[in-house]
């Protein structure tokens, strides 16, 4: 199975860094990953080489992760890429609104690595 999920490639999107980074140190052994700071770059990244699945943030300047995860949800060539919210909203209505949008998951930071990869890997299982 390792080798299988090598070949799956996800893309975080953060617009902190060191979130990107932290969550590349707990994946990047297993998956390919790409990266963006903002909405519109993970738009674009998923438009032009769509990944396996997405790891998204909520809260980031310009477009918000709503918003990504909307446009992603209505684009025939990216609308079955499971999406995982992981962020630092933490009410109820939040996460509601983040699985009507078609959101497969919703993580709350600050999370655990041993969470995310298993919930990544269950993805990739299935």
């Amino acid at each position: 199975m390792e080798a299988a999920l090598s070949r799956q490639t996800i893309l975080i999107v953060d617009d902190s860094p060191e979130n990107i980074d932290m969550l590349h140190g707990i994946l990047s052994s297993n998956f390919r990953i790409k990266f963006a700071l903002n909405g519109e770059k993970a738009l674009e990244i998923a438009s032009k080489n769509p990944p396996d699945l997405i790891l998204l943030d909520i809260i980031m300047p310009g477009i918000d992760g709503y918003e990504v995860c909307r446009q992603l949800k209505s684009a025939d060539e990216t609308k079955k890429i499971p999406i995982i919210f992981i962020t630092a909203k933490y009410g109820s209505k939040d996460e509601e609104r983040g699985l009507k949008l078609g959101a497969s998951a919703y993580i709350r930071k600050p999370f655990s690595g041993s969470e995310i990869l298993k919930l990544v890997k269950k993805y990739f299982s299935l």
